[in-house]
């Protein structure tokens, strides 16, 4: 807004200036205020609970003792309940009476701070307190009662500064009260003021958006200040209703014939965990959810989207009564499930399976609890979008995608505004990105204004999407912007504003697009690329997780089926729900606070513990207690003699010792020679098969590189390419030491250690790191240059790979400088290439460069450590370890060696056990196996082209089945032409297209 003017330079636009200062003030400072009348004290009584939140039912039996307005109150992260008690007069009119709060609330923020549950004496929950909602609707004339169950959240964010904050962690967040209690009160609201400032809000806001030299522009403004002379200053309510007149003909222009329609919809991206834990997050669910009733109850045409099937069943579990309520109102058609995912996940590190079953536990939340299924995915939020989501969510039931997250990128906008988004298969999903470019839409001009400007579809289409209400926690939707959409639905110089649904906004959408435009491959997100590394720790139990899941359902399914073992059902369930909520997309990307990450680590440790025990158990019921050794192996393929998928006896690798030659170590087998310089980097390796020596002259592979990391903005977010021209390469070990069949090289750094084992196994180099890390934003890369003439690399992503320039030409090439990669990522020229594999590393980056000799190379480099300081000043220090393997080959060794970091065979003892399922192509890779969802017993396998090919492929079973059916990911039956033929009992003959998904459904006779 223009709220201020030089008086010392005046232009022909000071009469506005002016004018609109004056109209600002008395809006300001005479309207506002009149908005409440007569307020009354309420008698105040407080229990500081000290500790995790208790439930109304324990709350309402304790004492409270008397507090008085002005109070601090609420050491950071506690729950402090006021029993307020109050009368509402006789003479007020009904549902006049409101209970105004301020719980010592801090600037404009809508969330990120104190808030509130209100109850009724029976327990129900009347309403959320927020920031920018804080009233509370009263009953009818007379006593009542209320119990607020305030949350001390301590403010994390502040904007623009991303220091260190001793405030998300409970241990050393303190003791001293964060709040002062400022304001609760009874008053009357006076429906004509509020009204009237509505008007103005409505009318002000066009003031900065319309050309300066408009009529249109002009009528308002003149408007605005005919409303301030006619109404008395000391005499608001009894004159506001002459305001509103004067303002009546400036509200009452049609908007353009040619405006965009807005669908608004209500809606409260309510983070799982950020600056806040995940049970802070039970309860925002609760006050938003309360808020969203309220206005149902109010207006009508009000509909709310919300997301994220944890926090539906958060809210069945926390408040069942309130839970109740919404079911009702989805019934209705007024609340509307969206996206059908369990939270809205990542998309760059959740393993293929995992983006999967976010469907599937999401979807099944929905048609159990609600007889809903959802077509849309949505993703307002996370950093960036895998190229293998467009088939994975059309294998889920969905045709449409929302985001709106690419409108941050630092460098290039995406083009379109609503188009056809094409997967790595080819399958496409409509997408709509809100032109607005927020997921907290207040429906105000600014925002509207900025969806008309930048709605690339404009001329084509006119439908856009808009998404209002305080997210982030804050709340949701208000009375205020209903207020303004209401007023919004055909007025001059706005977009017209519709309340809708997200359905029909697309299905709209779509019509007026017969021929979109289309986005191929990746939405890759021009920042936060530092999410791929920061918090070591979680993304580990992310991986590790994932692996036992495969391997516990795998051991359980084969148990069951061979053995009539029970298959363990709600275990597997508990499992998944754990790590599918941790998937949540500011979890596992590392961004929450201290608190939210230590108890992510503890989860997996439990899921560790549970899986463990489970697949122990199920390997002992396939063992039939015999003690021979043997090994179970759960990757798709034949692992040191044992059979992928089955369990056998173990061919020990041929173990290769290192020797000294001169100053280096050698490492040699048939397939390469290696040797380790002084400096424990890789002097030479050579491929004895290819005779070719896969390091550039004069360079050094393996090599170390301490980077400095002082993001510019959003610390555990970003990483910024001018940081990593500042650092150094880790050249001067304090030992190169033979050990056992290892090269062991040990690098001091400050109070860091890291240790680094170097070993030989069948043609791979094996690099085993175990690192003490107490550095403070430094960023540590290992870097192989490798002399191969790479024009791109390719990276595992969910379900396939995915190819990337790695040249600079355009300014896209260049925003992509540190890119996700899964289990490997491989670089190559036509006849040769290098695979690197890992067990826990997502972020790459990858440039051709020359060597010192002039010739060129491609330099490939894994993000293995970062230490940020916001918001948790402990991120990534202590333990860790991990490990990267180097070979020559192409994309099928690649894969190969990535599903041997990811599932390295488990020793058991027993008798051998022959694979459920073998795959005749290397091309075809199983990915799950498992019983149905229904609990029925089929056998269901879910399958995928992992070369990118068109590939056949014989898949035999060893069990009996009477009928197969290709399924969706919800195994519910789809057509598909993978399956040339059947064998019942015996095998079937598949043929698939390039990096085509396939669930595949064995139907059990004895069913």
């Amino acid at each position: 807004m223009v709220d201020d003017f030089n008086p010392n330079g005046r232009t022909r636009h000071d009469a506005v200036a002016l004018a609109m200062l004056r109209v600002r003030r008395f809006t300001r400072f005479r309207i506002t205020p009149a908005v409440y009348r007569d307020p009354r004290p309420v008698r105040i009584g407080a229990w500081p609970v000290g500790g995790e939140p208790v439930p109304f039912a324990d709350a309402v039996r304790h004492s409270f003792e008397p507090f008085e307005l002005g109070r601090e109150w609420g050491r950071p992260w506690d729950t402090v309940w006021f029993d307020v008690r109050g009368e509402v007069p006789a003479d007020w009119a009904p549902g006049a009476a409101e209970l105004v709060v301020d719980l010592g609330f801090t600037g404009d923020q809508p969330g990120f701070q104190a808030e509130a549950t209100v109850y009724r004496p029976d327990g129900t929950v009347v309403k959320g307190i927020e920031p920018l909602n804080n009233w509370v609707p009263l009953p009818e004339p007379g006593p009542f009662r209320l119990l607020v169950e305030a949350a001390a959240n301590p403010v994390i964010q502040v904007p623009y500064e991303y220091e260190p904050t001793h405030l998300g962690d409970r241990a050393t967040a303190g003791e001293t009260p964060r709040y002062r209690l400022a304001e609760m009160t009874v008053a009357r609201r006076d429906p004509m003021v509020w009204n009237l400032l509505q008007d103005i809000v409505t009318l002000d806001g066009l003031v900065d958006v319309l050309p300066p030299d408009g009529a249109r522009r002009a009528e308002i403004v003149h408007a605005l200040e005919r409303m301030v002379d006619a109404m008395d200053p000391d005499d608001i309510p009894g004159t506001a209703q002459i305001g509103r007149r004067a303002l009546a003909p400036a509200l009452a222009g049609n908007a353009a014939s040619s405006s965009l329609i807005v669908s608004a919809v209500g809606h409260a991206h309510i983070d799982c965990a950020w600056l806040w834990p995940v049970r802070e997050t039970v309860r925002k669910v609760a006050r938003t959810f309360a808020n969203v009733l309220d206005l149902i109850d109010r207006d009508p045409d009000f509909v709310f989207a919300a997301s994220s099937a944890q926090q539906y069943a958060w809210l069945k579990d926390s408040q069942p009564e309130l839970f109740e309520r919404v079911r009702a109102a989805v019934a209705a058609g007024r609340i509307r499930p969206v996206g059908g995912m369990w939270v809205e996940s990542d998309t760059n590190m959740p393993g293929g399976e995992a983006l999967a079953r976010q469907f599937v536990l999401g979807k099944r939340f929905f048609a159990e609890e609600f007889g809903v299924e959802t077509d849309e995915v949505w993703l307002p939020d996370s950093f960036g979008y895998t190229a293998a989501m467009p088939q994975i969510a059309r294998a889920a039931g969905a045709r449409y995608f929302l985001t709106q997250k690419p409108s941050w990128n630092e460098i290039n906008a995406m083009p379109h505004s609503s188009f056809l988004w094409e997967g790595i298969d080819g399958s496409r999903l409509f997408t709509h990105f809100p032109p607005a470019e927020t997921y907290n839409s207040d429906l105000g001009a600014h925002d509207l204004d900025r969806g008309e400007r930048l709605f690339r579809e404009k001329g084509a289409a006119r439908h856009v999407l808009g998404l209002f209400g305080w997210g982030d926690g804050g709340g949701g939707p208000t009375r205020e912007m209903l207020a303004v959409a209401e007023r919004k639905r055909d007025l001059d110089g706005s977009p017209r504003v519709r309340l809708g649904d997200p359905n029909s906004f697309f299905r709209s959408a779509e019509a007026e697009l017969p021929a979109p435009p289309v986005w191929v491959g990746e939405m890759y997100l021009e920042l936060h690329r530092g999410t791929l590394t920061s918090q070591h720790r979680g993304k580990h139990g992310n991986r590790h997780s994932e692996a036992l899941l495969r391997e516990a359902e795998l051991w359980a399914t084969t148990a069951a089926v061979l053995r009539g073992t029970p298959y363990p059902y709600d275990a597997l369930e508990a499992a998944w729900r754990v790590v599918l909520l941790q998937q949540f997309h500011d979890i596992l990307p590392g961004t929450s606070i201290a608190w939210v990450h230590q108890e992510a680590e503890r989860n997996y440790e439990r899921v560790a513990a549970d899986l463990t025990a489970l697949i122990d158990a199920r390997l002992a019921a396939l063992g039939g207690g015999g003690t021979t050794p043997i090994a179970a192996n759960a990757g798709p393929y034949s692992r040191t003699g044992v059979p992928g998928m089955g369990i056998g006896p173990v061919t020990p690798p041929a173990t290769v010792r290192p020797r000294r030659d001169g100053d280096r170590i050698v490492l040699e087998d048939p397939l390469l020679r290696v040797e380790v310089g002084r400096h424990g980097a890789l002097a030479s390796v050579v491929d004895r098969v290819a005779d070719r020596e896969l390091l550039p002259a004069a360079t050094l592979g393996g090599v170390l590189q301490l980077l400095r990391d002082t993001p510019r903005e959003w610390d555990a977010w970003d990483i910024n390419e001018e940081d990593q021209r500042s650092g150094r390469d880790l050249l001067d070990p304090v030992a190169v030491d033979l050990v056992d069949d290892a090269v062991l090289v040990r690098h001091e750094v400050g109070a860091t250690t890291i240790e680094v084992t170097v070993r030989l196994v069948d043609g791979v180099v094996e690099y085993g790191f175990r690192i003490d890390w107490h550095e403070s934003q430094k960023l540590l890369k290992l870097a192989f240059p490798l002399d191969v003439r790479a024009d791109r690399a390719t990276s595992e992503i969910q379900f396939g790979h995915l190819h990337r320039p790695i040249h600079q030409n355009t300014s896209w090439d260049t925003a992509r400088f540190e890119t996700v990669a899964h289990r490997w990522i491989q670089v190559g020229e036509p006849g040769y290439g290098v695979a690197i594999a890992n067990d826990v590393v997502y972020g790459h980056d990858v440039r051709n460069a020359h060597a010192p000799d002039g010739r060129p190379m491609t330099t490939v480099r894994l993000s293995l450590l970062r230490a940020p300081r916001y918001p948790d000043p402990s991120a990534d220090q202590g333990s860790h370890e991990f490990t990267v393997s180097l070979r020559p080959g192409g994309v099928a060794e690649a894969i190969t060696d990535g599903y041997a970091r990811h599932l390295p065979p488990r020793p058991t003892t027993g008798t051998p056990v022959a694979p459920l399922i073998e795959v005749s192509n290397p091309a075809v890779v199983v990915e799950s196996v498992k019983l149905a969802e229904d609990r029925c017993g089929d056998v269901v396998v879910r399958l995928y082209e992992a070369h990118g090919n068109r590939s056949s492929a014989m898949v035999r079973t060893s069990f009996g089945w009477d009928r197969l059916t290709t399924t969706d990911l919800l195994e519910r039956p789809v057509a598909s032409d993978a399956v040339r033929a059947t064998t019942p009992g015996a095998a079937v003959d598949l043929l698939l297209r390039p990096f085509e998904l396939v669930t595949l459904r064995f139907h059990d006779p004895r069913a």
